[in-house]
């Protein structure tokens, strides 16, 4: 009789266990599936469970707590991004106009009769107030570019036309380096989709990026398809900097000039117009390949 008595104990002890297992396990995809959803709306919804299992609820409970924090940090970050978005555009807004006046009052000094040394003064501080220019230039760009109103408007367009023109315009700035580019490009339009006053923007901040990194050359390859390479040697360049290329405000020695927004400007222009960019190392080789939307 006791033998009969223990195997029904641990049937029913094996079934006990089974419908806590199952309870769990739905439990769990109950969880799974309410935190994806929780995630990707980024709601302050709270996970909830309908079973009764001290276990799953004590692990939702503390899923809420933690999900509790990601929002308080979430909306911390994006606080402080949209705070830092607005301070680059007031500050480049706020030194256009006295960097103006500046440019403009060395122009007329730049006119009146004056000594060698005072000659040669200003003109120091005439490309000191140029290069602040230019800087301030590309903050202001970056934060337009930045702004969810700019987002722009595309249209098909020749990038053969305007890396042409690109290039045309970018040669007094190669040639004073001492660089002459090598060029190959197709022999017919490049029909893509895109916006031209923004990829305009992508073509001449490679270009001058090229200036400021290039060992002294500069290979540039559009392809039939509307990939476009600029390659050119790179010798301040590490893997390190390499993978930090694309981020704001990050530059190289040998570009302290530079604000670095300019690579970080363009990887936003070539995802709002549905492109991609990618940059690669080899041998002191870099190579910026940018994929922009053919139209068949």
């Amino acid at each position: 009789m006791l033998p009969w008595l223990l195997c029904v104990a641990a049937f029913l002890l094996l079934i006990a266990v089974c419908i806590k297992l199952w309870s769990l396990r739905r439990a769990l995809d109950e969880l799974a599936g309410q935190l994806s959803g929780v995630l990707a709306e980024d709601t302050n919804v709270l996970l909830s469970l309908r079973c009764r299992d001290r276990c799953a609820r004590k692990l939702a409970a503390r899923l809420n707590r933690e999900l509790a924090e990601l929002r308080r940090m979430r909306w911390k970050y994006q606080s402080g991004d949209r705070e830092l978005k607005e301070a680059v555009t007031n500050i480049s807004h706020d030194l256009r106009t006295p960097l103006t006046a500046i440019c403009g009052y060395l122009e007329l000094l730049g006119r009146e009769d004056k000594s060698p040394a005072v000659s040669r003064f200003l003109d120091c501080i005439g490309e000191r107030a140029e290069a602040m220019r230019r800087l301030t230039e590309e903050l202001f760009c970056y934060s337009v570019v930045l702004s969810p109103q700019s987002a722009p408007e595309l249209a098909p367009g020749d990038l053969r036309q305007l890396l042409e023109s690109a290039l045309a315009g970018a040669y007094p700035q190669l040639s004073a380096r001492g660089i002459e580019p090598d060029v190959e490009l197709p022999e017919g339009p490049v029909r893509c989709l895109l916006n031209e006053a923004a990829a305009a923007r992508v073509l001449s901040n490679l270009l001058s990026n090229a200036v400021r990194y290039s060992g002294g050359d500069l290979k540039v390859r559009l392809s039939d398809d509307a990939v476009l390479t600029f390659e050119n040697s790179a010798p301040s360049l590490d893997e390190v900097s390499l993978g930090r290329l694309f981020d704001r405000f990050y530059t190289v020695k040998a570009a302290r000039s530079s604000t670095g927004l300019g690579l970080a400007i363009v990887r936003t222009l070539m995802e709002q117009m549905g492109g991609s960019i990618e940059a690669g190392l080899t041998a002191g080789q870099l190579r910026l390949s940018l994929r922009f939307v053919k139209l068949t």
